[in-house]
């Protein structure tokens, strides 16, 4: 099973305030200028909806979701629920996040790692780490292509995305 990366003492906290001020309907764009929406997913545990403020990368036409700090609840929630809402203001959108095999996903990590991009430090590899380091990074960090809920999508088309 992947280990969990520490989050930040200040990421509880910080979520709250872009939790609210996202909820309100103010457009946040995230470090390196992601935008930013909360990301809303069935609990596989409680079936309760949860809720987190979550930044896009956008990169050759396609949206990723990844997670810098591993495999954390919200992975867990919408591997076991296979789709989300993205909000923002009043704003939603029904998404399919599909999880991209390794293979697939160690271009998008390296090429996020690259940009430059602040949150890229908690990823813990550096923009000249070898092939095998970004392997190694992706096992413990999956990266979602998303969606729209309402296409036709499937895994298959994904890896080819």
């Amino acid at each position: 099973m992947a280990k969990n990366s520490k989050i930040p003492w200040f990421l509880p906290t910080a979520n709250k305030l872009v939790l609210t001020l996202l909820r309100i309907g103010v457009k946040l764009n995230g470090p390196g200028k992601s935008p930013m929406y909360l990301f809303t997913v069935r609990g596989r545990k409680s079936g309760q909806l949860r809720t987190t403020p979550v930044a896009i990368l956008e990169q050759n036409g396609n949206r990723y979701l990844m997670t810098p700090y591993g495999v954390v609840d919200w992975v867990r929630n919408v591997r076991a629920a296979g789709e989300a809402t993205f909000t923002r203001g009043r704003r939603a959108e029904q998404i399919r996040p599909i999880e991209l095999p390794v293979s697939d996903a160690v271009p998008v990590l390296k090429s996020f790692v690259e940009s430059g991009n602040p949150i890229a430090r908690f990823f813990s590899i550096n923009a000249g780490a070898s092939l095998e380091d970004f392997e190694q990074l992706a096992n413990t960090h999956p990266v979602f292509l998303l969606r729209s809920a309402t296409s036709p999508a499937t895994a298959g088309q994904a890896q080819s995305a």
